[in-house]
């Protein structure tokens, strides 16, 4: 054998005895598999999902609720439901 092909041969063995620490850590972040299929992670589909749409709005209107902070989307659904009667 070549120098050469020992150093890739090497690289190879060393790469290969490294194995991940089987804890509680590791099976945590591991995917899971139902079958052949894998099972998302994250938030369950919701019954009712929001519908995204595009609304023209008047820009004083829209940096109002942008000011109120993160959920200005949210109160701004709120109002529109308040407002509609719903």
């Amino acid at each position: 054998m070549r120098k050469r092909d020992v150093n890739i041969t090497n690289d190879v063995t060393e790469a290969d005895d490294v194995r991940p620490v089987l804890n509680d850590d590791w099976f945590e972040e591991a995917d899971a598999y139902q079958g052949a299929k894998l099972v998302r992670r994250g938030r369950p589909k919701s019954d009712n999902p929001k519908q995204p749409v595009t609304l023209r709005l008047d820009r004083d209107l829209v940096d109002w609720f942008k000011s109120t902070g993160d959920g200005w989307q949210t109160r701004m659904n709120e109002q529109l439901r308040k407002a509609a009667g719903i």
